[in-house]
């Protein structure tokens, strides 16, 4: 793969402005420390089948930095062959992580090397890498996307694929790799670890978490890099919006944000923005919504909203609704299996075996999104839900439920709908403040965790509500975050997506404010993201309240 490579001479100001902005650390990794283990650590479920999937990692302890004299210092004069990986999607700051191991490296190792594998995991496989240097990472610093060494969502996961990846490893002489990806990426991460220590290999492997879909955390791992960005970029559109359905006083703007697994980034622009209404896939489940309690829970504010004067409102809608709604995975279900084994043919027999009660479902639902549920199926034969437009299909459904409350003379005025899905903007955006410093923490330290010679862990910085030079700095054991999943008659492991907490302050604090913004027009324009000034540091919401914030 080609990659000519940034050129900072072709910069905006801004971007110029960024590539020299000094890096706060945790004065933890500034000083002399000493790496402690903690307690031996089980999983996040079925523990017994994940000690069998990983009998070589199962139960080792995190570890964790600790102010310490120069006598338990790691040996400076240790020179590591290192490699980095970026995988799956992109999110802000990733260039960060990898300036962090790079410096760690020049400060720590003398004469260290690291390897940066293009094309995501595949470049793994394929040893396809560029040495990185001071000069080839320089343009990069502080800056958006994946395009240093870019990105890629394969898998390394049959023998001949790990087979591979030990070639790479030995071809190299790595000490160590550093996996940047989200929860299937660092359960790829934990895999190799595995795999690696199994064959006796001196390839250690260390994770970082990585999403914009705010879905991989736990106590030790508070947030996953790129979502603070994310949110921020969408919360500047969203309040553009909001004006834009205040100044013209006639549209509803129905908005789909990023998040096919959780609702994480549609709370926290929530939020931010205060939107009329924002549904929530996770109560949704809980509550065991149907679509037609949905649409008639947007209608009856609509319609509250014309009795109040106000034709125009704000929806946001996060990308996975329609798998929250169990009638919906239902049907799901039932098409994937139908579709594994026939053809979709025009007499529609193939809807004969739709159970009755999915048949009138898939008939209720809009024929744009019919065609799009018998879509060509995803590698793993599954509905691919993120080409659902699902804004697009509650506007139809919301427009045939308001003629039918205009012809029993319940609804009197005319609803316009606009529709909107802000997915890819939010990736590649110049990386907030916080999204920069916490990139560059997790990076350096996961240079610390190689160094000290640990594999199977994921880079974990705490403490984050405090200022960088507190933040504590550490690695958790990637099988404490895994859980088992049954698939083709096999337990595979799987680091358990975290959700929407309905008991959660974040979650809390929005269901106590969303019915006085259903009503009231609150709008929030939070503006674009900023680098210097008043609202430079602040810290997403959703990462306050969880730490136990008052917002």
């Amino acid at each position: 793969m080609s990659n000519p490579g940034r050129l900072a001479s072709f910069y905006s100001e801004l971007q110029a402005s960024r590539l020299d902005v000094g890096l706060p650390l945790p004065s933890v990794l500034k000083n002399s420390f000493n790496v402690v283990d903690g307690p031996p650590s089980s999983a996040a479920g079925n523990p017994d089948e994940i000690a069998k999937l990983f009998p070589n990692l199962f139960g080792q302890p995190s570890a964790m930095l600790v102010p310490g004299d120069s006598s338990g210092a790691l040996s400076s004069n240790q020179s590591l062959k290192i490699g980095v990986v970026l995988s799956g999607g992109q999110a802000p700051g990733g260039h960060n992580v990898i300036c962090g191991i790079f410096d760690y490296l020049q400060e720590r190792t003398k004469g260290s090397t690291l390897y940066g594998f293009r094309g995501g995991p595949a470049g793994i496989m394929n040893c396809k890498y560029v040495e990185l240097t001071t000069d080839f990472i320089y343009p990069y610093r502080n800056q958006g996307g994946f395009d240093m060494i870019c990105s890629g969502r394969d898998k390394i996961e049959t023998p001949e694929q790990f087979k591979q990846a030990e070639e790479t490893a030995q071809k190299l002489n790595l000490d160590g790799l550093v996996v940047i990806g989200g929860d299937d990426s660092n359960t790829n991460a934990c895999l190799l670890a595995e795999n690696f220590r199994a064959k006796n290999l001196k390839t250690r492997v260390i994770g970082c978490p990585k999403t914009i879909d705010g879905d991989l955390k736990c106590k030790e791992v508070p947030t996953s890099f790129g979502f603070d960005t994310a949110c921020k970029v969408y919360a500047e559109m969203i309040g553009n919006v909001m004006i834009d359905a205040r100044s013209t006083g006639k549209y509803y703007h129905f908005v789909r944000l990023m998040g096919r697994a959780a609702s994480h980034i549609a709370l926290e622009c929530a939020l931010q923005t205060h939107p009329n209404i924002t549904i929530i896939g996770e109560e949704v489940a809980a509550k065991k919504l149907t679509l037609k309690n949905v649409t008639d829970y947007i209608t009856d504010v609509i319609c509250k909203r014309a009795e109040l004067g106000f034709n125009y409102g704000v929806i946001l809608v996060p990308e996975g609704l329609i798998d929250f709604i169990p009638e919906v995975q239902q049907l799901i279900a039932e098409l994937n299996e139908i579709l594994a084994h026939d053809v979709v043919d025009e007499e529609g027999n193939w809807k004969k075996k739709l159970r009755s009660q999915s048949h009138q479902l898939f008939e209720f639902l809009p024929q744009a999104i019919q065609e799009q549920l018998l879509l060509e199926r995803d590698p793993h034969g599954n509905v691919q839900v993120a080409k659902i437009e699902t804004e697009k299909m509650l506007i139809q459904m919301v427009e045939a439920e308001l003629e039918n409350r205009r012809s029993k003379g319940l609804y009197n005025k005319e609803f316009k709908g606009q529709h909107h899905f802000f997915g890819y903007e939010g990736r590649c955006g110049l990386p907030s403040n916080f999204d920069s410093n916490y990139c560059y923490a997790l990076g350096y330290a996961a240079g610390v965790l190689l160094h000290s010679g640990k594999t199977g862990l994921i880079s974990s910085v705490g403490n984050l509500g405090a200022p960088v030079e507190k933040w504590t700095v550490g690695g958790t054991a990637l099988t404490s975050l895994m859980d088992v999943e049954r698939r083709h008659g096999k337990f595979k492991p799987v680091i358990k997506k975290a959700m929407v907490e309905l008991q959660g302050a974040p979650f809390k604090k929005f269901e106590s404010l969303r019915d006085d913004w259903a009503l009231k027009n609150r709008y929030f324009s939070p503006g674009p993201l900023q680098f210097t000034g008043k609202t430079a540091n602040e810290t997403n919401y959703t990462l306050m309240l969880e730490l136990g914030a008052q917002a």
